[in-house]
């Protein structure tokens, strides 16, 4: 037992190396061969096991697990002028040997968690892509804080009447204004205007201010059936109601653009409200005008422009590009959705005016039964269901003008309105386009001035070199405007969103708090008749 010799222990330095590289071990065990063992010297795992640069470290599951969130680039090895990486595409991977420390990876923060792209996916330059940045960042500020307004103006429009005799007959209305706004000359104005002028005033505004990316309210459409109905009838009582729904239209058309903080400092606006007198006679707002095709066939060739186009723009990065496509949808959903609920509430407005008839009919029926019915308890029940349907069929006639003038004309505004911000949001596209166009441009004239240069043609140079700086300065100009104008279309849009909710929300509920007025009054005169029918013996 002496003998025996104790059995024999672990080789401490063997330990230690497992010890040292076991992390290193299992980063590189998908690259080594499988037969080597681990515990090598490190000097031979070194010659032997150094990595081709043009073999990836890991496997491509490693690859995605570890950029998946788009993190910043871990480096292997240590190098003080380090380059972005964008610049650096043809640069071989690094190399990887046993005796070199792996860098512990941290945790990616919030910062380093956003995706970055690789320059090969866009198209746009470096400040492009910076301004596009801000403006995005400009947005989304504008999106969430909208300023109060801190002044008031109320505007109402009134005792419409008619000019004139026959078809040279017009139309005035006269406009009140109430306001605190300092810049306007008094307090309270009043003016005479003429349809026409609204019309002009909408004209004048469109052209200043649409192609900047503002948002105009539209003003009513023309009606030739109406207006001749008024201008040929001699008493204004067979035109009051096409009257009082054009003036309850203009009425809306102005608040609406006195709600916007730049147009109601516009000078035309302001005039429109102030000056005394007749304004000029607008010239271009007649349907039949040269002005008025004019207007046709250019929204025609809009329209087809932003078909073709918008196939284009979908090939070229922009930063607040899926922003604008979501609200494009969205826009499209809604307006669809609005016209059809237009739709239905004038069909729901036209059921109560026919229910109203009805019921005056059936009153004027039950009293002249009534009266021949020789039956006095019957007659008297009767006559007293005559005097309810009577009642019945003034209210029918009230909740039909409140489903037209708050909820049929509400839809009918901003159906209108979401014309408009489609106008704005192709009016971006068009100055993105006029950018990219500048762009080809230039890189044509480039192209010139080297086949120039080629061609020793060296007294055509200067000129050709003067056509880039221009068509560079053009470049930069596009460039501007189309920043400019994407981040006033979502504040404009912002602000779009926030009304239409506000209009909305009011409108609903005065709806809602007519339509149960009007029921508990026609609850009222049943409960008021049900004692004469039970009287009937």
């Amino acid at each position: 037992m002496a003998d025996l010799e104790p059995p024999p222990m672990e080789d401490e330095s063997l330990k230690d190396e497992d010890d040292l590289f076991s992390d290193t071990t299992e980063k590189v065990e998908d690259t080594l061969p499988e037969s080597r063992p681990v515990s090598e010297q490190p000097a031979q795992v070194e010659e032997k096991t150094r990595i081709p640069a043009d073999i990836s470290i890991d496997s491509d599951k490693d690859d995605e697990d570890l950029f998946a969130g788009g993190g910043t680039e871990v480096k292997l090895e240590s190098d003080d002028d380090e380059e972005p990486v964008e610049e650096k595409k043809d640069t071989p991977a690094p190399t990887l040997a046993m005796d070199e420390p792996v860098p512990e990876i941290k945790p990616l923060t919030a910062e380093e968690e956003r995706p970055k792209l690789d320059v090969s996916q866009t198209t746009i330059t470096a400040p492009a892509r910076v301004a596009a940045t801000r403006t995005s960042s400009k947005g989304s500020k504008d999106e969430e804080k909208i300023e109060e307004d801190p002044y008031m103006m109320e505007i109402k429009v009134v005792e419409p009447h008619k000019v004139g005799d026959g078809m040279g007959a017009y139309v005035v209305y006269k406009v009140i204004t109430k306001t605190t706004i300092p810049a306007y000359k008094k307090a309270e104005l009043i003016v005479i205007r003429r349809f026409s002028d609204f019309l002009g005033l909408y004209e004048k505004l469109h052209e200043k201010h649409t192609h900047y990316g503002r948002i105009v309210p539209p003003a009513p459409e023309k009606s030739l059936v109406g207006m001749t109905k008024v201008k040929m009838s001699k008493e204004e009582a067979g035109s009051a109601d096409f009257l009082e729904r054009r003036r309850a239209a203009l009425e809306r058309y102005l608040n609406r653009t006195a709600s916007h903080p730049v147009l109601r400092m516009d000078p035309d606006f302001r005039d429109f409200l102030e000056r005394d007198g007749e304004l000029p006679k607008a010239t271009s707002t007649s349907a039949l005008s040269g002005a008025g095709v004019k207007r046709l066939l250019s929204k025609m060739g809009d329209a087809v422009e932003k078909i073709t186009f918008k196939m284009d723009e979908s090939d070229e990065w922009d930063y607040d590009m899926q922003w604008f496509e979501e609200k494009h949808q969205q826009i499209d959903n809604l307006d669809q959705q609005l016209r059809k609920l237009h739709s239905a509430m004038e069909s729901l407005v036209n059921h109560r005016r026919d229910l109203s008839v009805s019921t005056a009919v059936f009153a004027k029926s039950a009293a002249m039964l009534g009266a021949a019915e020789e039956h006095t308890a019957l007659s008297r029940a009767l006559s007293q269901l005559a005097e309810t349907e009577e009642k019945i069929e003034q209210l029918h006639k009230e909740q039909s003008d409140q489903d037209f003038y708050v909820m049929a004309e509400l839809l009918k505004d901003y159906v209108a309105l979401l014309g408009s911000v489609k106008e704005v949001l192709h009016e971006r596209v068009k100055t993105y386009k006029n950018w990219k166009d500048a762009e080809a441009t230039l890189t044509k004239k480039r192209e010139v001035k080297v086949k120039l240069e080629l061609a020793h043609k060296t007294d055509k140079i200067s000129q050709a070199q003067q056509e880039i700086t221009d068509w560079e300065q053009r470049v930069e100009k596009g460039q501007r405007d189309f920043e400019t104008i994407s981040a006033t279309v979502r504040k404009e849009v912002a602000r779009f969103d926030k009304l239409r909710v506000g209009d909305f929300k009011s409108s609903v509920i005065q709806y809602l708090q007519n339509l149960m007025e009007k029921q508990q009054q026609m609850i009222k005169h049943w409960e008021q008749f049900l004692p004469e029918a039970k009287a009937i013996a």
